[in-house]
């Protein structure tokens, strides 16, 4: 996800968006750990979308 297109949503939007890929990315943790799963790629665009949103979420909260 862009930053762009996280600076778009509200404040409650993008905490919910931050949710949902917190609980994601356990989800690939797992899989990796079982081995049901070898993409840790995709783990490293998680975590980085993870910060990002919280970056923003930040962000926002100083200009309020």
């Amino acid at each position: 996800m862009k930053a762009s297109e996280l600076r778009a949503k509200s404040p409650d939007e993008i905490r919910n968006e931050l949710k949902e890929l917190l609980r994601a990315q356990f989800g690939m943790r797992m899989q990796i750990s079982t081995q049901q799963s070898n993409k840790v790629d995709q783990l490293r665009k998680l975590r980085k979308d993870i910060a990002r949103a919280r970056t923003i979420i930040t962000e926002k909260a100083k200009q309020s």
